[in-house]
């Protein structure tokens, strides 16, 4: 097996500008594989791919500025990573939305849009990417859920219930690419440290030392996921070190789901 986990592999990260998947581009060039990132934040993409060519020496990696719910621009960006690597071997659909109204209170529209995003974008990049996922012959797609498809709280109940969908999606394609040679596994972090939190808080006045004292509860072992620690096991999902495991839905989440 070659030291580089991912030598020789194309890959597609949706929501690649910052955060989780931004961790994941970084390790995966590092790995070896050639990185097409998308995001709807062109500024975001850019700065990624500029701090992953700085750190990653001979890093192979392109862009496309997308909003995954678009169908035809997910068909562009496909056809935009093939252009450039020739090949498509790993999509990880990692863009999400959210919505933090209740249940009583959410409207038909934030349903839609959230939607949109978790469950049709990721339908979208599945769709345009299948054709050279089976060419492949060792084609691998993991889904980015939440540890909250598969446990409960209040106040997100559209993000919960699509983060859910998307683990059913996931054994749905486990099915019927399986005689297509590829793989489709799901991941559920927990709770993770990423620029969206970080805005979040300090645009309320926290700063990040307070922030991380906040989520104390939600593990047994006491804390944030730092992005790195969600992206590692992705990694190892798309590499051929998973080649057995097809349709799984692997728990990142310091333990939250079984508290």
């Amino acid at each position: 097996m070659s030291a580089l986990r991912l030598e020789g592999k194309a890959a597609m990260i949706t929501g690649g500008g910052a955060g989780i998947g931004a961790a994941a581009a970084h390790i995966f060039c590092r790995e070896g594989a050639a990185v097409t990132l998308v995001d709807r934040d062109e500024a975001a993409l850019r700065a990624t791919a500029d701090r992953i060519r700085t750190e990653v020496v001979g890093a192979r990696v392109t862009y496309v500025a997308a909003d995954v719910a678009n169908e035809s621009l997910a068909t562009l960006a496909v056809a935009h990573a093939l252009e450039t690597f020739g090949a498509l071997d790993v999509l990880v659909n990692n863009a999400a939305a959210r919505s933090y109204s209740s249940v009583a209170d959410a409207s038909a529209q934030e349903w839609q849009a959230v939607v949109n995003v978790n469950l049709v974008g990721t339908a979208n990049y599945c769709r345009a990417a299948l054709p050279a996922l089976r060419k492949s012959g060792r084609g691998s797609i993991v889904n980015v859920s939440s540890c909250y498809a598969v446990t409960g709280r209040k106040g997100m109940p559209i993000y919960d219930a699509t983060k859910a969908g998307q683990l059913a999606l996931t054994r749905t394609l486990a099915f019927e690419e399986a005689p297509h040679g590829v793989r489709a596994n799901a991941v559920c972090p927990g709770s993770t440290l990423t620029d969206f939190h970080i805005g979040r808080a300090q645009a309320k006045g926290k700063d990040v030392e307070q922030l991380k004292t906040e989520r104390s509860t939600t593990s047994l072992v006491g804390r944030w996921a730092a992005p790195e620690e969600i992206a590692l096991p992705i990694l190892w999902l798309a590499s051929d070190e998973a080649s057995f495991i097809t349709g799984a839905t692997l728990m990142v989440d310091g333990g939250l789901s079984i508290m």
